[in-house]
């Protein structure tokens, strides 16, 4: 078992420590959520007042942070990790982040011999609580490699997508067509309701035929629909909205710095955008169905 420093207990970090602490590794917490930190303690992490105390004495740090200002603010700098942990220290960022600057991370810990990967996840919340998150990893191998027995304490599906930054790439594509697929989704199931059709039945018959995915099988995104979906729950909790508008966003930036053409990715960037804009940022991303609804 691992000394495991875990930073950044959000909606999917805080069930991913809590699995690492079921695993039986070791494990110290830092976030700026008291509350978040004490539901750790209470399952027997170790916690403390700093980022850097937290990682004292680690084996392997992971980070689930919001975005790469916050990643770049934990690890760079003369302040940041990297300046203190001891070298072979290794370091797992489960952060959803642009690639670039994955990769300037990694630049940076390699300087200081500090093993690095990208490894941001899908699965959801729900895949978080339950252990099952697929990991898409960016890194050199024998990296990957130190870092999988750790990642399946958390994940069920543990993929080497490449070098550094390429577990960001994979990510960020992953995460547009989900977007694309949920915006579709509601789309059908709004018009489908318009037309006096049970949603609930509607989606069955998609389940069952060639509009069957990912959203209509686990996620369904209209209320009532499908039980302990967060659609169901007033959209609390999951994925946020601000988020998925934030992948968008790098998926955007990454098409135009590779001239890649994503006409489908920028409809739905602008269609989280407005949705985020009319008050829903912090609701689950499945609440674009309001959208579709007039809400």
């Amino acid at each position: 078992m691992a000394k495991i420093t875990f930073i950044g207990l959000g909606n999917m970090g805080g069930p991913m420590a809590s699995n690492l602490i079921k695993a039986g590794h070791e494990v110290t917490v830092f976030d700026l959520s008291k509350a978040a930190v004490e539901a750790l303690v209470a399952e027997g992490a170790k916690t403390s007042d700093t980022a850097h105390s937290a990682a004292d004495g680690a084996e392997c740090v992971i980070t689930m942070l919001p975005a790469g200002q916050h990643v770049e603010a934990v690890y760079l700098g003369d302040d940041g990790l990297l300046a203190r942990l001891p070298a072979d220290t290794l370091i797992i960022d489960s952060s959803t982040i642009a690639p670039e600057t994955a990769r300037g991370v990694a630049e940076a810990a390699k300087e200081k011999n500090l093993p690095f990967i990208d490894a941001p996840v899908s699965g959801g919340v729900g895949g978080a609580k339950a252990g099952t998150l697929t990991f898409i990893c960016g890194g050199e191998e024998d990296t990957f490699n130190r870092a999988k027995p750790i990642l399946e304490a958390m994940g069920k599906n543990i993929f080497h997508a490449g070098p550094h930054g390429a577990g960001q790439v994979a990510k960020i594509c992953n995460n547009m067509l989900l977007a694309i697929l949920m915006s579709g989704t509601s789309e059908a199931l709004a018009l489908g309701a318009k037309n006096g059709l049970d949603p609930a039945v509607l989606s069955e018959i998609m389940k069952q035929s060639s509009g069957g995915n990912w959203a209509l099988n686990v996620y369904n995104p209209w209320p009532g629909v499908m039980e302990g979906a967060p659609a169901s729950r007033d959209y609390q909790g999951g994925f946020l909205v601000k988020l998925m508008t934030k992948d968008l966003g790098l998926a955007f930036d990454n098409a135009v710095k590779n001239q890649a053409s994503i006409p489908m990715g920028s409809l739905a960037r602008n269609l989280f955008q407005l949705h985020a804009g009319q008050g829903n940022e912090d609701l689950d991303f499945s609440s674009i169905q309001r959208l579709y609804r007039g809400e």
